[in-house]
């Protein structure tokens, strides 16, 4: 028999370490600044420094956060019982992996790499060198998600027989200069988050089908895509993505449906509109009537905007308005395709989160 639904009773943390590691940063890019330290600031775990080859980018930033600059990749390494957060781009992961203490604790920032091959290195070098590895999917752990997924787990929505995931926004993708070249982009970088989420929410589908594409008003490449993932004859699942929908905020949206056999669930995915300023996010139940639930402030500052997205990187936790780059900008950069992953591979880092978390 089901319990009776009580919304404050919903889980919205995850559990935190006792005695938190000192964290080293690597890399000092846009990011770093707008999400990861000032997460890190909010849920109290200590900032020991950061590096990267940017020796006055580097300076900048940690004058600003009153943290240690390295004077080199070296000595950021001999930090001892350090957790390494890698904010840096995929092409460099592998290098900086081989090199951290045997052992480690290490967050890597989405994707595991740029193809296949260099996801497979990287779980190689994780597995040989015993590290403690986790990959950014952050949005499992946001509070709405677990508080979702856990009523899921408590019988309100009965069995999940239907997920639909609608975005339809503008994305400023000229924010990360990092991505110009990338032969992929949407569905590594961002939609990956939402991949994640929902095969901790319902499991790992049979098979998926997908087509990702760009946009004939700039060359980005797979700004919008269009997923179907099969999980039988009992459960519709689908995922519609389109960046390029900059007409004004009035028909934007960024939300997911679920759908049960005794109830159903909204959610709202705020940080992606009006990025990076975003809006609150919501998440809606309804076992008998719809009611909303309340999301813990500081919860929401440090982990969904922290964690949801936007081009897959973490939102900013800035109060500070940005200009948003206009077409022009956001069309300057290059491409990013469907390419495959393999499942065991997110399997394995999705996992490992729990290892990283407990550290």
């Amino acid at each position: 028999m089901t319990e009776h639904f009580d919304p404050a009773t919903l889980r919205q943390w995850w559990p935190k370490p006792a005695t938190p590691r000192s964290i080293v940063i690597f890399g000092a890019g846009s990011i770093v600044g707008d999400a990861h330290l000032p997460a890190y600031r909010n849920a109290g775990f200590p900032v020991l420094g950061l590096y990267d080859p940017n020796a006055d980018k580097a300076r900048a930033l940690t004058e600003t956060w009153g943290i240690r600059a390295f004077a080199s990749e070296d000595e950021a390494l001999a930090v001892k019982d350090a957790v390494f957060d890698l904010a840096t781009p995929p092409a460099t992961h592998a290098a900086i992996l081989s090199k951290l203490p045997f052992g480690a604790a290490a967050l890597i920032q989405k994707p595991m790499g740029s193809n296949l091959t260099a996801a497979t290195e990287i779980l190689d070098i994780c597995r040989a060198r015993q590290l403690k590895a986790a990959v950014n999917f952050q949005l499992r752990f946001a509070p709405m998600m677990l508080a979702l997924k856990d009523a899921v787990e408590r019988g309100f929505l009965g069995e999940i027989v239907d997920f639909d995931a609608w975005l339809a926004l503008a994305t400023p993708w000229g924010l990360w200069p990092f991505l110009k070249g990338l032969p992929r982009i949407e569905i590594a970088m961002h939609s990956i988050h939402y991949l994640d989420f929902i095969r901790g929410l319902i499991g790992n589908p049979l098979g998926v089908h997908a087509k990702t594409i760009g946009h004939p008003n700039h060359d980005v490449a797979q700004t919008r895509t269009a997923a179907i993932l099969d999980y039988g004859d009992r459960l519709r699942c689908v995922l519609s993505v389109n960046h390029d929908h900059d007409f004004g905020r009035k028909f934007q949206a960024c939300e997911f449906r679920i759908s049960g056999t005794k109830g159903a669930a909204y959610v709202k995915l705020g940080v992606n509109l009006d990025y990076p300023r975003g809006e609150p996010d919501e998440l809606w139940i309804l076992p008998s009537r719809w009611r909303r639930m309340g999301l813990r402030a500081a919860a929401r500052r440090m982990v969904s905007r922290c964690l949801c997205q936007s081009h897959g990187q973490p939102a900013a936790l800035c109060h500070r308005r940005r200009r948003r780059p206009d077409r022009l900008r956001r069309g300057c950069l290059a491409d990013h395709g469907a390419g495959r992953s393999r499942l065991s591979i997110q399997r394995a880092a999705g996992d490992a989160a729990c290892a990283i978390a407990k550290v």
